[in-house]
């Protein structure tokens, strides 16, 4: 069933054997954190800042030239980070200090700087964590998330998202089909009256089957952990070869500050 397999959400992941795929998922995590704090680390306004954001980009294509992620995928991940881009579109405008002339526009130097930092650290962040989720299946995101000892109620969480956000979404796809089958155009408040009661008619079974669920599992011995197998540590050779993307920001990022 769809539920049990990730469904759509399992679509992001990009089956592969390169040593990207092959690496423990909590080593991957480990680092793409790494690599965020490194980007965001960088201060916008030095002038060496573009050239590591230059950097940072090669090392992220190349790991994901080596992990068999195509530049579509890539793009594809980007579509989160519109909001960043509203925001950082307005900097220039709101921000205060000297002006400058940009195709007849008046923009703040500053906020043109800070803008394009923010810009650049989250299309950063964001392809790096595009390249996890697509070498690395939800399930094992969530064991990864685990050995780095997430609260292990939160993880519950998220596991029972990854499993049912499908269920959800084709519950609420058959709704929209029953009221199309009924003449529903979705014009003017009486279409917005229709869409808040399909809402909460939505939240209600959602609600049910959580319910459901939970009275099942009671039933099978759940205490509020769930089992899990032995693991095993991860070896040197592997840790050296996940911290390969970030050891090689924070030289950039350190030739930068010597260098500027």
């Amino acid at each position: 069933m769809g539920a049990g397999h990730g469904g759509a959400l399992a679509t992001r992941y990009l089956p592969g054997s390169s040593a990207v795929h092959r690496l423990e998922p909590h080593l991957k995590l480990v680092a793409v954190l790494a690599f965020a704090v490194v980007v965001v680390a960088t201060p916008v306004h030095a002038p060496w800042a573009p050239a590591a954001y230059g950097g940072y980009l090669l090392a992220v294509l190349t790991v994901a030239a080596v992990a068999g992620v195509g530049p579509g995928r890539l793009v594809r991940g980007l579509v989160v980070e519109v909001p960043f881009v509203a925001f950082a579109a307005l900097l220039p405008f709101v921000a205060r200090g000297p002006r400058v002339e940009v195709l007849g526009l008046s923009l703040s130097q500053s906020g043109l700087a800070a803008g394009g930092g923010l810009l650049a650290k989250a299309t950063l962040s964001i392809l790096a964590a595009t390249v996890l989720a697509a070498t690395t299946e939800p399930r094992a995101l969530l064991r990864g998330l685990e050995r780095l000892r997430l609260p292990q109620l939160l993880v519950q969480i998220l596991m029972f998202m990854i499993r049912y956000a499908d269920v959800v979404g084709g519950e609420l796809q058959r709704m929209r089909v029953a009221r199309e089958s009924r003449g529903f155009t979705g014009g003017g408040v009486r279409g917005l009256r229709v869409v808040a009661a399909t809402a909460g008619t939505l939240f209600v079974r959602s609600y049910e089957r959580g319910e459901r669920v939970h009275l099942a599992m009671l039933s099978r011995g759940y205490s509020g952990t769930m089992p899990s197998g032995p693991v095993a540590p991860a070896d040197p050779r592997s840790w050296a070869l996940a911290l390969t993307l970030p050891l090689a920001a924070a030289a950039v990022l350190l030739t930068g500050m010597l260098l500027g």
